[in-house]
């Protein structure tokens, strides 16, 4: 038992060492094609003149620095297949040309870091890995220099009888260069993973920008699908129970003028019924109007609003002018905006009068609403402003109210105007 247990204690360095080794021969097989590169214009002894010294300087490394996407691909597939490790890709490139997108590929600075690895911390760690496979090589062969030794003939054996005494000493130093070895194996590995994780990928802050940009497409999308859900919980609505509802106050007011023989109880409960229906008619349209109003879809901002303005019992102004239609979830943010701006006029402000104005002003949908009211109102006094601002804030929109104790109120939001 002990004895297994010392085995393992000996083994436990090499444990996984043949995946680094493996790994820093692929990074020496990667790496020799810019060197190859870089050392063509020497190989003959090298230019003599200053003006071709600059070019056989020059040249190389702009074939290397042109040849950085493919380079950057193959690092980062050797990483991946042989470490496990998932360097992020970048973000590509925007232009509206060929010559646009290349010119932004060389002002960006992960461009540059990457530049960098496969002019310097590539050749370098490849060329430590080099050295590392040759420390393996040479600490193997005099690790096993008794096999050696008796794979000679026995006679050259007997002419050197002191072999044994400096053969310990070499398999010693075979044996420790073989520890030396796994742990340099083992280090370059960690190296040249820190190191590509940081000049081929994304910096800290590009990180983070594509996170954001991961979040804004994920919120869009969790919006956009919040929106798609309440439009079909306002159809099946509108088409299913409101239409059964309709359909029944239909039957009970034929009820009441056909059946005229009928004794007053039951009269009493048919009328009862009858206006029932007709008050759950009118609340399940207010409800289906307040999820999502059909005409907000069909005809637009301009449409909806008009309704709202008609139906409100109070005066109100409405100016919109809306050269282009919206997302449909800003849309939807405008309308709900004035929609309860002015309901919580009508509840709390005893206003004469309200005025709504929307309009776009360079890429922002702005909505104003205004009314002559006593004041005092704030999003933390219960009215309902603050679930507005929240619904504002989903859109990346910005809300502010100013409502000083006698009036005016003003009701300001900014959304962002999507087409």
């Amino acid at each position: 038992m002990r004895i297994t247990s010392v085995a393992r204690v000996l083994r436990k360095p090499f444990d996984g060492v043949g995946r680094a080794v493996a790994f820093l021969t692929t990074g020496i097989l990667v790496q020799l094609a810019p060197l190859l590169v870089l050392a063509v214009p020497w190989l003959n002894g090298g230019p003599t003149e200053a003006l071709s010294v600059i070019v056989a300087v020059l040249v190389p490394l702009s074939a290397v620095a042109l040849a950085t996407p493919v380079l950057t691909a193959a690092q980062t597939a050797r990483f991946r297949t042989r470490l496990g490790v998932a360097i992020p890709r970048l973000p590509a490139v925007a232009g509206a040309s060929r010559t646009d997108r290349a010119r932004q590929w060389l002002r960006t600075p992960a461009t540059w870091r990457q530049i960098g690895y496969h002019l310097l911390a590539g050749p370098l760690i490849a060329l430590a890995g080099a050295l590392t496979l040759l420390l393996w090589a040479a600490a193997g062969v005099a690790a096993g220099v008794y096999v050696w030794i008796w794979a000679l003939p026995p006679e050259t054996r007997v002419e050197h009888l002191g072999y044994t005494t400096q053969a310990v000493y070499v398999t010693a130093t075979g044996l420790a260069g073989l520890y030396g070895a796994a742990w340099l194996s083992r280090a370059l590995t960690r190296l040249d993973t820190r190191t590509a994780t940081a000049r081929l990928g994304p910096s800290r802050a590009e990180l983070l920008q594509m996170r954001v940009e991961e979040v804004t497409e994920s919120r869009a999308g969790v919006l956009d699908a919040a929106d798609a859900e309440r439009r079909r919980i306002e159809r099946d609505l509108h088409d299913g129970a409101q239409q059964r509802l309709v359909s029944m106050a239909v039957n009970l007011g034929l009820a009441k003028v056909t059946l005229k023989d009928l004794p007053d109880d039951a009269r009493k409960v048919i009328d009862e019924a009858h206006r029932e229906a007709k008050e759950a008619i009118a609340e399940l349209s207010n409800l289906v109007r307040g999820l999502h109003p059909a005409v907000l879809e069909d005809r637009g901002l301009d449409a909806a609003l008009s309704g709202i303005a008609e139906r409100a019992p109070l005066p109100v102004g409405l100016t919109v002018h809306l050269p282009v239609r919206p997302a449909p979830a800003v849309e939807a943010v405008a309308y709900f905006v004035v929609s309860e701006a002015l309901a919580n006029v009508v509840k709390h402000a005893r206003a004469g009068r309200a005025d709504v104005r929307v309009e776009t002003r360079g890429g922002i949908l702005l909505v104003v609403v205004t009314d002559d009211g006593v004041g005092g109102a704030a999003p933390e006094g219960g009215t309902g402003l603050a679930g507005l601002a929240k619904r504002v804030a989903s859109v990346d929109g910005t809300f502010s109210i100013s409502s000083p104790a006698g009036g005016p109120t003003v009701v300001t939001v900014e959304l962002p105007c999507a087409p």
